[in-house]
């Protein structure tokens, strides 16, 4: 018999309702797996084990009782520890905020949990949640269950591991410049970054409010084994939250007559992309156009100034916000790995960035007019094999990071909305390929994901294939 820490949330959630087995079960088959697995990983780093079994016994009494139950009643799920727990320390991944104890919850944790989700622990993320693999002076480096040497990818490592491992089915994370779509790549998993307005984001410890490109760019998500759980969370955390005053109130999916066109993009920008990327690219292709999707060649408006313009800007906004706290706090490391960020572009001063803002809009626009007509852009994701946790601790690391990955933080300074689906293995670790959507097209890019998952399959039965 299959372990229930293996279901996907799905299942999950439909065997606690239709009492195939108890919440109570569940609870403990996660946990045990997580006793089993965590030690050697560092993915969770504030286990919620005893609340949890209190949770799940409550959630078996409303079974019984008949009670209305919610989408996810029953299912374990993570949250990462950069977003409010109510309760509890949300540090980012830095000393300094160990006791920096949430008044209340974030957006996203209320939505899972009046959901009837229940939080089984909460997810590593390194300094400041502002760099590509998972490591921190608090709590420690978090491994890639595929290779203990290879990153899990940052910032939501701790929530990719987690799930690749089988200590919950969904697990959350966040995006600013990839932190959803590096580890899920790392660790082959799905997926997706919503658009701006779709996720509730808030922080309610906060002492400040967010620099105005991170309220622009930066979104609240899932990691998961499977689409169909990326959907199913997805969902479940766009629920209406008036604290965010950029959200908007709306159907998450839409009724669609027809399958919409799906541009290609093969451009690296010179960029050595590896060959094992092209051909999951036209892989991915192939099976899109078996089912019946029209997949054309597209010329698309620079994704490499979109990148380039994310650094000169969000470089400027970071060195104004986040490195007072780390210099004072960070580690010598994420110090030096922020300078590398610094060197790559350089930044804008004070005129530049506000004119920055404002040209971007011009480079929204030109993907708006190419998406009207293709609403899914098929692109690579890394344009390298996966990497090792400590490649970024020198700048010519950091420089093969940003140049490998621009079709990722280009992404988020357009805004568009953007999945992560995995194809095969590159050099013997995970590898996959991105899906661009228009905006409000996150229920069509799930679609081709699915069908593209259909075939290459869930890539972490591979994983515990060879782990048995």
């Amino acid at each position: 018999m299959q372990p229930l820490w293996q279901l996907s949330a799905v299942e999950q959630a439909a065997g606690v309702k239709n009492q195939s087995f108890t919440a109570t079960e569940l609870v403990q088959s996660v946990l045990g797996r997580i006793e089993q697995k965590n030690g050697e990983l560092n993915a969770i780093v504030d286990l919620l084990d005893e609340s949890a079994l209190s949770a799940a016994q409550a959630a078996d009494a409303a079974v019984a009782k008949g009670t209305a139950l919610g989408p996810l009643h029953g299912v374990p799920v993570t949250v990462k520890v950069n977003v409010d727990t109510k309760g509890c320390a949300t540090t980012n991944g830095m000393e300094v905020f160990k006791n920096t104890i949430a008044p209340d919850h974030s957006p996203i944790v209320s939505n899972l949990l009046k959901s009837g989700a229940i939080l089984i622990g909460r997810t590593n993320t390194p300094e400041m949640s502002m760099r590509l693999t998972t490591d921190n002076p608090l709590y420690g480096l978090t491994k890639n269950p595929w290779d203990p040497k290879a990153s899990p990818g940052g910032s939501s490592g701790g929530a990719a591991a987690s799930a690749a491992a089988g200590f919950s089915a969904i697990n959350h994370g966040n995006d600013i410049a990839g932190s959803l779509r590096y580890p899920a790549s790392a660790c082959g998993l799905s997926t997706i970054k919503p658009g701006l307005g779709r996720v509730p984001a808030y922080l309610p410890s906060a002492q400040a409010e967010r620099g105005m490109l991170a309220q622009l760019m930066s979104v609240q998500g899932v990691i998961c084994r499977e689409v169909r759980d990326v959907r199913f969370g997805t969902e479940v955390l766009m629920q209406y939250d008036p604290r965010d005053p950029w959200q908007v109130p709306m159907p998450f999916s839409q009724t669609h007559d027809h399958l919409p066109k799906v541009g290609i993009s093969r451009n690296s920008y010179g960029y050595p992309i590896h060959q094992g990327i092209l051909s999951n690219l036209d892989r991915a292709a192939s099976t899109l156009e078996a089912v019946g999707y029209q997949v054309e060649e597209v010329e698309t408006p620079s994704m490499a100034e979109a990148a380039r313009q994310w650094l000169l800007n969000t470089n400027f906004e970071m060195k104004r916000l986040l490195e007072p706290v780390l210099k004072d706090h960070g580690s010598e490391t994420i110090n030096k790995i922020f300078d590398g960020y610094y060197q790559l572009h350089g930044m804008v001063d004070a005129e530049g960035y506000l004119l920055g803002i404002a040209a971007r809009t011009a480079l929204v626009r030109e993907w708006n007019l190419l998406l009207h007509d293709y609403p899914l852009l098929l692109t690579p994701y890394l344009m390298r094999a996966s990497y090792p946790y400590d490649h970024d601790e020198s700048f010519d690391g950091v420089k093969d990071l940003f140049d490998s990955s621009i079709f990722s933080y280009g992404v988020n300074y357009i805004g568009m909305p953007a999945g992560f689906v995995p194809v095969d293995l590159v050099d013997e670790l995970p590898s996959g390929i991105q899906i661009v959507g228009q905006k409000w097209s996150e229920d069509l890019i799930l679609d081709a994901m699915q069908v593209i998952e259909d075939t290459a399959g869930v890539m972490t039965q591979k994983l515990w294939a060879h782990e048995s």
